[in-house]
């Protein structure tokens, strides 16, 4: 970390595009968005068959559902997008995709609720959306103040909230109720639905974010709903949860509101469970989830398509429909193109190395100043 901090590079300054609606044009009828960031979902979890690495698949609905809808891949299989330095933590891959850049700061990974300001320079996701005429919704099971959410959601996008205190004033469960993280999962989807009606009775377009957390390291929440289908805990929870999270599209599929509406699943980041992975060999290239329902556009190449996270946000406003001028903003390009992405151009090793080094316009223009 220091010997990176000590070298200076002008990498993210000549690759980023600062994003803006005039760089964007909506469509006549504005699409809804339910982006739904999955608790360290991989594709490495499926089976060997299906490109990933364990020897049975414990998500078989996630691997139905990219197989029926786009699911862009490093290769010609299920090989999700690949985290950089920044956005190895649950708010570091928020951050980035939603904003197309690592979360580099010199604190503690989840310290930025300590800050009164969550990178003032950044446009985002939500801040675009918000421009243009959205409301913007984040529903989570767990203390949104963690990590710096509520911050950063309630300043880039005016975003109403919803979290475990916020189901506890609105009766939800009593006061003394806490599980794993807060909610656990199930009741999570309840409350989304219950949610989702009440939004799209508005007539407004809408964004609406969740975060699941059930499939958290260490071993995940073992629910009620889980069954002993494989021999660790870890894998019946994620198998557990691929259930739940297919009931769920399952429901918002036979909605009114569906048939305007855009549906991204995206894994946040690789699991850090100490052992679930042991198996897996070193060379094999861990990828995060990923599923586009009911897109507005179809992509030039899904598959064979090398790219990070931070892809996911110019990605997620093309799947509405938004043309993109240039099709990159921040350091992200739109997957639905054909513009290289830049892990292609520059490698994961080299991309690392830059965005680990300390880079002045970071500094100065994103993180602190808004001008």
């Amino acid at each position: 970390y220091i010997k990176a901090q000590a070298t200076s590079s002008k990498f993210i300054e000549e690759n980023y595009v600062r994003p803006s609606n005039d760089l964007l044009t909506y469509p006549e009828q504005k699409r809804n968005l339910i982006y739904i960031f999955l608790e360290s979902v991989e594709t490495t979890f499926m089976s060997k068959e299906e490109g990933g690495a364990f020897d049975y698949n414990c998500i078989p609905e996630l691997t139905q559902l990219a197989r029926d809808n786009i699911s862009f891949s490093g290769n010609d299989q299920f090989h999700g997008g690949i985290p950089t330095v920044g956005t190895t933590w649950t708010m570091g891959a928020m951050f980035a995709q939603t904003t197309a850049l690592p979360l580099n700061i010199p604190i503690g990974m989840n310290s930025m609720s300590e800050y009164q300001e969550f990178f003032p320079g950044v446009t985002g996701l939500g801040d675009l959306l918000d421009e243009a005429g959205y409301k913007n919704y984040l529903c989570i099971g767990s203390d949104v103040v963690f990590g710096g959410r509520k911050n950063y959601f309630q300043q880039h996008g005016n975003y109403e909230i919803w979290d475990y205190y916020s189901a506890i004033e609105n009766k939800k469960i009593p006061e003394d109720y806490y599980m794993w993280w807060g909610y656990e999962d199930s009741k999570l989807f309840d409350y989304a639905k219950e949610q989702l009606l009440e939004i799209s009775a508005k007539g407004e377009p809408f964004n609406y974010t969740m975060l699941t957390a059930d499939t958290h390291f260490e071993d995940g929440y073992y629910c009620p709903l889980c069954e002993d289908e494989f021999d660790t805990q870890y894998a019946n929870v994620y198998a557990c949860s691929s259930r739940q999270l297919n009931a769920f599209i399952q429901w918002i599929q036979q909605q009114d509101f569906y048939e305007n509406t855009t549906v991204i699943l995206c894994g946040d980041h690789l699991t850090m469970d100490m052992d679930f992975c042991e198996d897996v060999p070193e060379s094999y290239p861990r990828g995060v989830y990923n599923a586009i329902l009911n897109s507005a556009v179809e992509p030039v190449s899904e598959k064979n398509r090398e790219f990070t996270t931070m892809d996911m946000f110019p990605t997620t406003l093309a799947s509405m429909g938004i043309e993109i001028e240039g099709d990159r903003l921040g350091l992200g390009v739109n997957l639905f193109s054909d513009q290289p992405t830049l892990i292609q151009e520059y490698g994961i090793d080299q991309l690392n190395e830059e965005l680990s080094s300390k880079s002045t316009f970071y500094n100065s223009e994103l993180l602190y100043s808004k001008e």
